[in-house]
């Protein structure tokens, strides 16, 4: 029995992305609220801006201004989807489904 990629978790694949990474912060959702993730980010002296789940026994501090920031990436990605191209991803291979996404967001930004 094997999943397909729409029933993993959304923690799945975060691992690879954390350890090579040079950032200030990470802007999450409650899904991303897990011990491990949040160690691995303390570990590299990043800021954890991710709200806790109701049932997380231990409660560190969150910047809920920092949060609220969170949307503009989410209307962004929304905008994006906009267009359908990008909606159905109908290029045939990813460096020119990389150059409809750059297109785009060169239009939106025009906007």
């Amino acid at each position: 029995f094997t999943l397909i990629p729409g029933q993993h978790y959304d923690t799945v694949g975060v691992a690879p992305l954390l350890e090579p990474a040079d950032f200030k912060a990470l802007l999450a959702d409650k899904a991303f609220d897990v011990h491990w993730i949040v160690d691995a980010l303390h570990a590299q002296r990043a800021c954890v801006v991710i709200p806790q789940r109701k049932n997380r026994l231990d409660r560190r501090p969150f910047d809920a201004t920092l949060f609220k920031a969170r949307h503009l990436i989410e209307n962004f990605f929304c905008k994006l989807k906009e267009f359908k191209r990008i909606a159905i991803r109908s290029e045939k291979t990813d460096k020119s489904f990389a150059a409809m996404i750059y297109l785009t967001a060169a239009i939106i930004n025009s906007r």
